[in-house]
């Protein structure tokens, strides 16, 4: 077996098989990859897989292959090229402060930005339901994009998966060399409450979906029981940092 074969290998209990690309989705996927993602692909079906969610291979029996092994490998490439490029270019940091750096830039907002810059939104193949409900969309732009990265990784291998991490996260590494580790949203959000009592600030998980290895969790920050931001992530802490985020935005307190 392949290592192409072992990725696409269906979890015990299903039974996946391979879409049937049309010459216009073929088309269309090469343009992508050229345009947008700097890459050439040998087997373009794999960039079909990574834009294809559980929700539309459910609509066929049996059920097509989708994203989400990709995805979790492609989370992995993400955070190894990211700790690889602020490990070369950023030696005065210590380690606490890298992860603290990584975290900051490997984030579902900036994911999420960087998806619809690439417009790959226009790709993403959703089932009725999830169009319809638009649940969750930034998190599948999120899933989608690591899934993306795991399909260059699969194609291509390591440098040029890496390589498209340090042209695509540039412009996030470059500021982080202006505005410096990104902050701790929960602990600012925190002294801002703490500085005008009798508020009071807590959290609370809203949702979690997905197996095990790859959790997709929804958070609120509310002060005083009302809700003032929300916020998704792969962890519980994730998603508490992205709403403690977005709640200082509606704040004006956000800098």
């Amino acid at each position: 077996m392949t290592i192409d074969e072992k990725i696409f290998e269906a979890p015990e209990g299903e039974k996946l098989v391979d879409a049937k690309l049309t010459k216009a989705r073929r088309r269309e996927l090469e343009k992508f990859a050229a345009d947008k993602l700097g890459v050439k692909f040998s087997h373009i079906e794999t960039l079909d897989i990574a834009l294809t969610h559980k929700s539309y291979a459910n609509e066929f029996e049996p059920r097509i292959k989708y994203n989400e092994r990709l995805e979790f490998l492609g989370d992995a490439v993400l955070g190894l090229a990211t700790a690889t490029y602020l490990f070369e270019h950023f030696t005065h940091l210590k380690e606490g402060e890298l992860t603290k750096t990584r975290s900051g830039i490997v984030r579902q907002s900036t994911l999420t930005r960087v998806a619809k810059e690439i417009k790959l939104d226009n790709l993403l193949l959703l089932g009725p339901t999830e169009m319809e409900s638009n649940r969750g969309r930034d998190s599948n732009l999120e899933d989608a994009l690591e899934a993306v990265i795991g399909a260059i990784y699969l194609d291509q291998g390591w440098e040029a998966a890496r390589d498209y991490v340090f042209r695509q996260f540039t412009p996030d590494f470059e500021r982080v060399k202006v505005t410096g580790i990104p902050k701790d949203y929960k602990s600012k959000l925190q002294e801002i409450i703490q500085k005008n009592p009798p508020l009071k600030l807590s959290y609370k998980e809203l949702n979690n979906s997905g197996p095990d290895h790859m959790k997709s969790f929804e958070a609120a920050a509310l002060i005083d029981g009302k809700i003032y931001g929300r916020g998704t992530g792969h962890s519980k802490k994730a998603a508490e940092q992205e709403a403690a985020r977005v709640a200082l935005q509606k704040l004006g307190k956000l800098n």
